[in-house]
């Protein structure tokens, strides 16, 4: 029987790749430490893997050495999600962003390290914010990393130190580089269940400059399959190695927009405001290398994805509607204003 501690294992990215892994591996035991910040939520889990024999729940930080240690001990596999996540908070939050995803990051690298002897694999789930807008489309595992937000360049620095820890200490490490994930249970704070949610309140859908920045949006379901996949690929094929995972097909935010008015069946009034600061304009992945490698390739469309995801807040209005008021968060401009993004 094979343990994975899953960190950040009650958040959206983690919550699903839990419920996932806990799905198709009936003999594997599952670990999830999570700190239940505002974004995390521990009926994320389905009731069905939280009542069984095979799952255990640790709430705890990640910057708690000794308890990160003792169940990194534990453990066969560890998949590192657990981290600050939202680019409009880092400019408002900043501190925080860096004490959870650098110094957490190396917690669990010095555990995985510590108990090295035991250790298959560290997969470290990083993000495809660490190359900044793309220079180059689409944009590969050898792109520049040019972070353009607090968190952005948070998420760089812990994508660099465990690859450093791979380069100095030979641990078993995996970097996996998703990019705009979607789906259920995602935090009212991101632009899809924003918008969609929206709908549901009759509110105007609110767009970020004129909405023509486009992402490679792939479906959570999908990156917890390609994580599975680097779990029990050969170790001499991806020890060290940084994979990217997304489409290749990228959507503008106006596009989205319309997509989701459409299924409500209404035009939805759109509201516009200023660009948030560090704002990635294009960006899209190449996703050759996980296919050569891992034998990857996203399964899901983003119309069938956005499908199951405006039916799942449809459906559990009762679980969202408390996150209504994290929807935006106040940031300073330099003449001292404050914009809500």
């Amino acid at each position: 029987m094979k343990t994975l501690l899953v960190t950040g294992g009650a958040g959206f990215i983690g919550s699903n790749f839990v419920n996932y892994i806990f799905g198709r591996y009936p003999d594997y035991r599952l670990i999830v430490l999570d700190a239940l910040t505002y974004a995390g939520d521990i009926e994320n889990i389905l009731p069905e893997v939280r009542n069984s024999g095979r799952f255990e729940f640790w709430y705890g930080d990640i910057n708690n050495l000794d308890l990160v240690s003792d169940l990194v001990g534990r453990s066969d596999v560890v998949v590192h999600f657990a981290a600050e996540t939202h680019v409009a908070r880092s400019l408002y939050s900043h501190r925080v962003f860096f004490v959870t995803d650098v110094l957490g990051t190396q917690s669990v690298a010095n555990a995985v390290l510590k108990h090295s002897g035991r250790i298959d694999r560290f997969i470290h789930v990083s993000t495809s914010e660490v190359y900044g807008s793309a220079a180059y489309e689409p944009m590969d595992e050898d792109h520049p990393l040019n972070p353009t937000s607090p968190y952005a360049s948070a998420k760089t620095g812990a994508d660099r130190l465990v690859y450093s820890y791979i380069v100095a200490h030979d641990i078993p490490g995996v970097i996996i580089r998703p990019f705009n994930n979607f789906g259920p249970r995602q935090h009212l704070e991101k632009v899809v269940p924003r918008f969609i949610t929206s709908c549901i309140l009759g509110e105007p859908l609110t767009i970020h400059g004129d909405g023509s920045a486009s992402r490679d949006w792939v479906y959570t379901e999908d990156t917890a399959r390609a994580i599975d996949l680097a779990i029990h690929a050969p170790i001499g094929k991806v020890r060290g190695e940084v994979f990217n995972v997304g489409t290749g097909r990228e959507i503008s935010v106006r596009e989205i927009a319309a997509m989701i008015s459409a299924r409500f069946g209404s035009g939805q009034k759109l509201d516009h405001m200023p660009d948030r600061f560090g704002q990635v304009q294009r960006h899209i992945s190449s996703t050759k290398k996980a296919e050569d490698v891992l034998g990857f390739r996203a399964s899901v469309k983003f119309e069938e994805g956005l499908d199951s995801t405006i039916a799942w807040y449809r459906e559990n209005r009762g679980v969202w509607e408390k996150q209504v008021m994290l929807r935006k968060v106040p940031v300073k401009t330099k003449d001292g204003s404050v914009i809500w993004y």
